[in-house]
């Protein structure tokens, strides 16, 4: 549902967190129609005609991927689907998820603080509103705004603003990744589109992780979602101290970061499965990890740094 301002990996050698892959759907494995199951659920929490429909026009990879269709109304509906995060009060969580849509169609989304039991919209403290909005109003090609074009997204306050609070631009009719990092104890949240990086936003309402909203914003919604994978950070096999080095962007688009206070003997890349694809023996303190010949995807990166070493995730 739109929100409404109101004023007022290698096996053994790397242990995962408890919670490492904790959704990782490609959507094959549910029958055509909708879908209320698993991590899927829907604003009222009740299965129906909120729900993500499984079909087989589109998919990024398999056959089948989820869509949200037009809606019947120009303020949308009926579908209105939640993603169920798990209510997440501390942690850093990746989300990735492949998007796409037709040329000239809408697609919409925002965060949600915390869900309700049976898996719909909570009831905001703030608002007194259902719904716990932890973003803004998340919209590829907003028919309801003066600024809204196709291959434009934005960030709205309401729906139908002139201008909105910050942008990002995405491809017409391909799949694309959608890449959202979550620090719940510090209620941030970075984005990145197809490669096009949001800087860093603040949970608006509370910081709970709850949820993700696919709602069919008005009659020219039309838009699929594939591969979705959920995740917790990784960690070492050794700790370093709290502030030993950190990398950044994350997700990366080319050049990957590590800020370091000591020199880094070595960083080497697997992927998600374990095989290494990238390695370096920088022996320099900050040094930068060229990944722009990694396809996208999700990466665990070793940094060494004198005998101790530290893995953690990122998404490319």
């Amino acid at each position: 549902m739109k929100k409404i301002y109101l004023l007022a990996f290698a096996l053994g050698a790397f242990a995962f967190s408890s919670n490492a892959q904790i959704i990782n759907d490609d959507l094959e494995s549910y029958s055509l129609g909708p879908v209320h199951e698993d991590h899927w659920s829907s604003w009222s929490g009740d299965a129906g005609a909120e729900d993500l429909i499984i079909q087989t026009a589109f998919a990024n990879s398999g056959t089948q991927s989820g869509v949200i269709g037009p809606g019947d109304v120009p303020n949308g509906g009926p579908q209105d689907a939640l993603l169920l995060l798990g209510n997440r009060t501390s942690g850093t969580y990746y989300l990735r998820f492949q998007m796409y849509i037709p040329a000239g169609k809408s697609g919409y989304f925002n965060f949600q603080g915390t869900t309700t039991a049976n898996g719909g919209a909570g009831t905001s403290t703030t608002t007194g509103n259902q719904g716990i909005f932890n973003s803004p109003n998340l919209v590829f090609n907003n028919a309801q705004s003066a600024s809204g074009a196709p291959g434009l997204g934005g960030a709205y306050g309401n729906i139908d603003d002139a201008d909105p609070i910050y942008t990002w631009t995405y491809p017409e009719d391909q799949w694309f990744p959608v890449d959202i990092t979550f620090n719940v104890d510090a209620g941030l949240w970075t984005m990145t589109v197809a490669g096009d990086e949001i800087p860093s936003q603040l949970f608006d309402d509370e910081n709970v992780l709850g949820g993700i909203d696919f709602f069919a914003i008005d009659p020219n919604n039309e838009y699929y979602i594939d591969d979705v994978l959920f995740d917790d950070e990784v960690l070492g096999t050794n700790d370093f101290s709290a502030d030993a080095f950190s990398v950044y962007p994350n997700p990366v688009k080319d050049i990957l970061n590590i800020s370091s206070k000591a020199a880094v003997d070595s960083v080497v890349v697997y992927d998600i499965l374990g095989k290494q694809v990238l390695s370096a023996q920088p022996n320099a303190i900050s040094p930068k990890v060229d990944m722009s010949g990694l396809t996208s995807g999700a990466y665990l990166v070793n940094v060494t740094i004198g005998n101790a070493s530290k893995t953690v995730k990122v998404i490319k």
